[in-house]
């Protein structure tokens, strides 16, 4: 379990103003001050306490800068994130303990499952006007809400699928980055004849988000979903009446790989989901590498810790795959999300730094520090998603929208690994919906 805690530092004050005061006005009476960015303090800020955040995210500096930025309204409070060994096994205990944390991160997929019940009941309903949290600056789409319409968790980034582009691959050979699937193809087969051995890339692997298998069939099958409750609930049972609800996806999928654009051996050699699937792509001879926004999110540190893109440093960017008859779909789900412990102490501080952070700017903040997708209605995106502002309205699916459980998502991500990997055909995997569990 690896801890750190982090307090106001004097090194670091002057650096995280500057940031949060970027984009406000200087003028007028007290321009420039951090009262310009919306947040009023409600407590007392010689308030002194310890507020505890508790995660699986190894590496979490954008949320150390927020804790800095919290304590130039609050000095004397000590804010701390743990990164929780078996987070998803463990943190449950760590509600129940003398040490439990005051914010706890949860997720969509634990919704179906019932070992995280606990989780969900200790969580405090967001949603209530009387903690003044503005949850108006979040996409609705990326809320989620019960049966009872109760909050209890608020995302901080949201995420995507699609595919790192080399583009200075594409301006070599005098091609356009795909925008349609009869593109997609045409490219690619341009690219085979020019030597690319596989000029789409992935992870080869059913264990993750980001696999090459999961990225090309999810937003397939969601856009496939869309505007059809009664197929998504029965989904969710894992009824096996609407097994054959995969077979568009799945069949789509294999015509696809069938094609011949990606060397699934290849793919294979890559050892892991990220450091690997980035350094890999950073070598500079793939055209096309299926990520998620996650691994996108990890390429700025590694581009100096790769020799071979420190070498030959080239232009890339992230873009949805075109991989539906009907082109990119945009699929915006929240990547972390934050629940409160409403048993905790320290509570009233507690929900102090979550209004400070529920703000447009500060999510705005966390998101770019991250490189990962903002929540906010505004969405300002890095340069690294700049493809992403030209998605049509009618081709962005929010998970919450959709309201697919984790359950048909689990058995789509396998049955599709095991199609483009020769291990079923699309018919055994039909008729294998519903039984097929992870490893």
């Amino acid at each position: 379990m690896r801890k750190f805690i982090k307090k106001a530092a004097a090194v670091l004050a002057p650096v995280i103003v500057a940031a949060a005061l970027t984009g406000c006005s200087e003028t007028g009476a007290g321009a420039g001050s951090k009262q310009d960015v919306g947040f009023r303090p409600l407590l007392d800020p010689d308030t002194a306490c310890s507020i505890s955040v508790y995660g699986n995210y190894g590496n979490f500096e954008p949320l150390e800068t927020e804790f800095a930025a919290f304590n130039e309204y609050y000095p004397k409070v000590e804010l701390s994130y743990t990164n929780l060994d078996n987070y998803n096994s463990s943190i449950g205990a760590s509600l129940k303990s003398s040490e439990a944390p005051n914010i706890y991160m949860l997720w969509h997929w634990m919704l179906d499952k019932e070992e995280y019940s606990p989780l969900f009941d200790a969580a405090e309903n967001l949603s209530d006007s009387s903690l003044g949290f503005d949850l108006s600056c979040i996409k609705n789409g990326l809320l989620y809400k019960d049966k009872n319409g109760a909050v209890p968790m608020i995302p901080i980034f949201s995420t995507t699928y699609g595919m790192l582009v080399n583009e200075d691959i594409f301006v070599k050979e005098g091609l356009s980055v795909p925008v349609t699937y009869d593109e997609l193809c045409s490219v690619c087969n341009t690219l085979k004849e020019k030597g690319y051995k596989s000029p789409i890339m992935g992870y080869n692997d059913p264990k993750f988000g980001s696999a090459i298998s999961y990225v090309l069939s999810y937003p397939h099958f969601a856009a496939s979903l869309v505007g059809d409750p009664g197929t998504v609930s029965k989904l969710n049972a894992l009824d096996t009446s609407v097994a054959e609800t995969l077979k568009p996806t799945l069949e789509h999928l294999n015509e696809f790989m069938m094609l011949g654009f990606i060397d699934i051996d290849e793919c294979s050699k890559i050892e892991n989901n990220y450091d690997a699937v980035i350094y890999r792509f950073f070598e500079g001879d793939v055209p096309m590498m299926i990520v998620n926004g996650d691994v996108a999110s990890g390429t700025r540190k590694r581009e100096k810790q790769s020799e071979a893109f420190a070498a030959a440093p080239f232009t890339y960017k992230f873009y949805n795959i075109p991989i539906c008859d009907k082109g990119a779909y945009f699929l915006d789900i929240s990547s972390v999300e934050f629940a409160v412990n409403k048993n905790c102490e320290n509570l009233a501080m507690t929900n102090e730094f979550m209004r400070f952070l529920i703000s447009t700017d500060e999510l705005n903040n966390i998101a770019r520090n991250k490189r990962l997708v903002a929540v906010t209605n505004d969405m300002p995106l890095d340069s690294i998603y700049s493809p992403l502002a030209d998605t049509a309205q009618d081709h962005i699916i929010f998970e919450e929208d959709l309201g697919l459980l984790n359950a048909p998502v689990v058995q789509m991500r396998l049955l599709s690994y095991n199609v483009i990997n020769g291990k079923m055909t699309v018919d055994e995997a039909i008729k294998a919906f519903g039984t097929v569990r992870d490893e």
